[in-house]
C-alpha cells in the first residue's frame, strides 16, 4: 500500500485524530495527497455507492419475509488501536481494551453498505448510531444494545433471544415475543457473520 493510500485510509477512518497522520509529515503533504486520493474516490462514487433494497411483500427468504421495509442489519464492533497515553481513558472499552467503536451496516446479502468508524471505545453504541440516517418508512435490525426508534428495530428485552436459548433440545418459542425474537435473531445474524468474515 502506498503512503497516499495509508494516509487517506487513516484520515477517513479516524477523522478527528488528524494529528496522528501529521506525525512526521508536513500539513501540506498530508493535504495534497489526501485531496488527490479523495478526488479519485469521488469519481468512483457511482460504483462505490450501494443503496440497499427494502424487503418487499413478496419476499420468499424465510429469514427476511417477516420484516417488510427492512434494509438490513447493523452492529458495532471494537478494533484495537494505538493512542497516546493521555488519550487512553477515552478509548478504553468496558473490557479494558484500547479500541475504536466501529458501526457496520449490511444488507440482507451480507454486503456492507455503511460503515462509521473513529469513535472512542468508551462511546456507547447508541451514541455512534446517531450519525446514521435511514430513509423514511424503512428500518434496520439491531441488537438490544440499541433502543427501538424510527429506523431501528431491536428485539424484545427480558425475553429469550440468543441462538443457544433456542438450540437443539431446548424449547421452541413459547409466546409471540419469543417468536419475534427468534425471527429477528435469524435475520440480524447476517451482521454477526459479516463481522466474523471481516475479522
Amino acid at each position: 500500500m502506498i503512503v497516499e493510500e495509508i494516509m487517506f485510509q487513516s484520515f477517513f477512518a479516524i477523522t478527528f485524530v488528524i494529528r496522528l497522520i501529521l506525525d512526521g509529515r508536513s500539513g501540506w503533504t498530508v493535504s495534497v495527497h489526501f485531496h488527490a486520493v479523495l478526488t479519485v474516490v469521488l469519481k468512483l462514487h457511482p460504483l462505490l455507492l450501494v443503496t440497499p433494497t427494502p424487503i418487499c411483500d413478496d419476499c420468499t427468504d424465510i429469514r427476511w419475509k417477516n420484516f417488510k421495509g427492512c434494509l438490513g442489519a447493523l452492529d458495532g464492533t471494537y478494533i484495537d488501536v494505538q493512542v497516546r497515553l493521555v488519550e487512553k481513558p477515552k478509548y478504553r472499552t468496558r473490557k479494558g481494551n484500547i479500541s475504536i467503536n466501529v458501526l457496520g451496516v449490511v444488507d440482507r446479502n451480507a454486503k456492507f453498505v455503511y460503515m462509521l468508524s473513529g469513535w472512542e471505545g468508551s462511546t456507547t453504541d447508541s451514541r455512534v448510531l446517531r450519525g446514521l440516517r435511514v430513509p423514511f418508512g424503512n428500518y434496520y435490525l439491531c441488537d438490544n444494545g440499541y433502543t427501538n426508534s424510527d429506523g431501528f428495530l431491536a428485539p424484545y428485552r427480558a425475553t429469550r433471544y440468543h441462538l443457544n436459548d433456542f438450540g437443539v433440545g431446548r424449547s421452541r418459542p413459547q409466546n409471540k415475543k419469543e417468536l419475534f425474537n427468534l425471527r429477528h435473531l435469524r435475520a440480524r445474524n447476517v451482521i454477526e457473520r459479516s463481522w466474523g468474515m471481516m475479522k
